[in-house]
């Protein structure tokens, strides 16, 4: 039977939303990265610090004591693009986890007009040893009707349950 994982970073919230309908609708498991230090929620500090610290290729420590993948085959990874890149605490997920033999699947927040195929890219030659079987992205998801949404959480769960 296929165990499955929603592992995601979220900042303002727009990510956890998509993570939890995604881990709800196909019954996944739910784990949020915790960064030891956090960017600002606002204002013009939110986009320098991130943007930098995406820059920088940092990779903070994560707080989570209980990341063990061992038990899943299916690694559903979420994450806002910052600086045209997934954000500093999937910089350590992916880096630091020695992720190995796992059907995985991405999906990116963003604004409007954002370009998904640097971050998307990055993220596949980091997970070399696994399986990419699909992406979705997630544009301005504040100003998506409901029905909207759900639709292209909707779809990208068949994508992932087929």
């Amino acid at each position: 039977m296929m165990r499955s994982v929603v592992v995601y970073y979220s900042l303002t919230g727009n990510t956890v939303l998509v993570a939890k309908m995604i881990a709800d609708r196909i019954g996944a498991d739910l784990i949020r990265l915790q960064p030891d230090r956090e960017v600002p929620e606002s204002g013009a500090k939110k986009y320098l610090i991130g943007s930098k610290s995406v820059m920088l290729n940092e990779k903070p420590k994560l707080l989570n004591d209980d990341l063990n993948l061992d038990g899943y085959d299916t690694l559903i990874i979420g994450t806002p693009i910052w600086a045209r890149s997934y954000v500093p605490a999937i910089n350590t997920f992916l880096s630091d986890y020695g992720i190995k033999d796992k059907n995985i699947f991405i999906f990116t927040l963003h604004g409007p007009g954002a370009k998904t195929e640097p971050c998307y890219a990055k993220m596949k030659e980091k997970l070399t040893r696994n399986i990419i079987k699909g992406t979705a992205d997630f544009e301005d998801v504040k100003r998506m009707s409901v029905t909207e949404l759900d639709d292209k959480v909707r779809k990208f769960c068949r994508l992932i349950m087929e």
